[in-house]
Parts: structure tokens; sequence; C-alpha cells
């Protein structure tokens, strides 16, 4: 009996040992941490301004001080990385400052996070180059926009709900997959009342108060983009184009704070769908 049962513990142990290191080497070795913001500077990126154009900031929109990235959002513009990434999960964590400026005074704090970006600094009124925005906005921090040229070079593929939310469709999961290469598809809670006004927080957001920090981690996996917001997913394409490109951060008209930025390398296969909260 003891030699049945000591032979029983070293089969369960070998199996063990194997199921634990093939799982160490089809998750460990691929992945790579890249620090896009390193708290210091921002080496790795260059500014681009409206009506000034590349590495001109005079009014000092983009500053770095105490590892922190701070964007006033005076000037509306955004900071692009020189290399372009595709097959990625991007962290940022940011949080909301006082002030907005223009015509975003008094509104809606706005900036947004533009994924794979390509073509001409300033492509797209001249402020952005072409991409795909992950809106960070009260009460719609996940929303999807195509900011692109109007041809199916830029679109995403989403599965939406039957109903729009005040013109635009809205992330629904298991809904049916629609194509746009213009406009927005909306995060899945946002709120039908909406207002464009500072300070809004809709019955349904999840998105922490103004002055605290949040977690916005971006999936870009193959043709998929996935956006988390403090553990939960809030919008999903199942294809977007293109799927490469550089990553711009806005300055848009409100001041906001960022103090990670970090880019982890993935293989194509690779899900980051389990183990994550669903709206």
């Amino acid at each position: 009996m003891k030699r049945i049962i000591l032979l029983t513990l070293v089969i369960v142990s070998a199996i063990g040992m194997r199921v634990e290191s093939g799982f160490a080497q089809t998750t460990q070795p691929q992945q790579k941490t890249v620090h896009l913001f390193n708290g210091q500077n921002l080496d790795g990126w260059y500014t681009f301004i409206k009506d000034r154009g590349r590495d001109k900031d005079p009014k000092s929109v983009f500053t770095v001080k105490d590892g922190i990235l701070h964007i006033s959002g005076e000037e509306w513009g955004c900071i692009t990385t020189n290399k372009e990434f595709e097959n990625y999960k991007l962290v940022v964590e940011y949080k909301w400052g006082e002030r907005t400026y223009g015509e975003r005074f008094g509104k809606a704090r706005d900036n947004g996070i533009l994924f794979h970006s390509t073509g001409m600094d300033g492509g797209y009124s001249g402020t952005w180059m072409h991409s795909i925005e992950c809106n960070v906005i009260e009460g719609g921090t996940g929303d999807f926009i195509v900011v692109g040229d109007g041809s199916n070079k830029f679109s995403l593929t989403a599965p939406v709900a039957h109903e729009k939310q005040n013109g635009s469709y809205i992330f629904q999961p298991g809904g049916e997959p629609i194509t746009v290469n213009a406009g927005r598809i909306n995060w899945v809670g946002r709120d039908s009342d909406w207002k464009d006004v500072k300070g809004f927080k809709g019955k349904n957001d999840v998105d922490n108060p103004v002055g605290e920090w949040n977690r916005l981690e971006c999936i870009a996996k193959g043709n998929e983009l996935s956006i988390y917001l403090n553990g939960t997913l809030v919008n999903h394409a199942i294809y977007a184009k293109p799927h490469a490109g550089r990553i711009q951060i806005q300055s848009e008209g409100a001041e906001i704070f960022y103090r990670r930025v970090d880019l982890t390398l993935l293989p194509s296969s690779t899900s980051y769908l389990k183990d994550k909260k669903v709206y």
C-alpha cells in the first residue's frame, strides 16, 4: 500500500511539473514590457500642436515633473510615439485636473488615446494623425471613434445594440456586428442622458472621481481592439483597420495627468479577455 501511494504521488508531481513548465513556456518568454513614459522626460515621443507643428510647445502644454506627465489642455495637439506598434497591451494610469479651455471650457473633460496612427501629422483637422481613438471623456471613456479620412482604410467592426444611442451605435456583447468608417461606437454602459458638462457622471460609469487615478487597458490583438476601464471590459471591436501604427495621447481642452504608460508586446494568438469582468 505504501508503495502504491508513493508511486501515485510521484506521478501527480510529474504531471504538475509538466503543466507548470508548459504554462511558463507559453506565456512568459513572449511578453516584453516597454515603459513608453519613463517618468523623467518625453524620450521616445514628439509633440505636435495645431497651427504650431512638431516639437513646438511655447506654452508648455506637455511637461514632466516628479514622475508625472502633465497635459494642460490649453492647446489642441498630442504627443506621438516615434515607433509604430502592433499586438500589444497598453496600460495607462490617468487622473483629471481642474482646468478646461477654449471651446471645451465648462464642458465634459475630454481627451483621448489614438491607436494605429498612420499618415501625416495633423492629417485629421490639422491636429492628429488618422487613427482609431479610445475616447477619454467624462461619461464616455472607452468610446471608440474612427479618426479616419472617410475611406475604408480606417474602420471598426463591433457587435452593437439594436437601438442607437443619440444617433450613435453602442457596444453590446453578442449584438449584431456592424462596420463604420466614420463616427463612433459608444461604450456599453454609456448613459443615454449624457450631457456635455464638466463633472458629468453617469449612473453606470466605472471611472473614479475627478482627482483619483484610473487604470485604462487597451488590448490590440491582431485586428481586435479591447478596452478595459478599472478592470471592466467596456468596449470591444472584433476588427479594426489598420491594425498597427503609432500611439498618440491627446491634448483637447482639458487638464489631465498620466503617471504610467506601459506597453507589453503580445503574440497575436494570446487572448486577454478571460479572467476579466465584463460590464
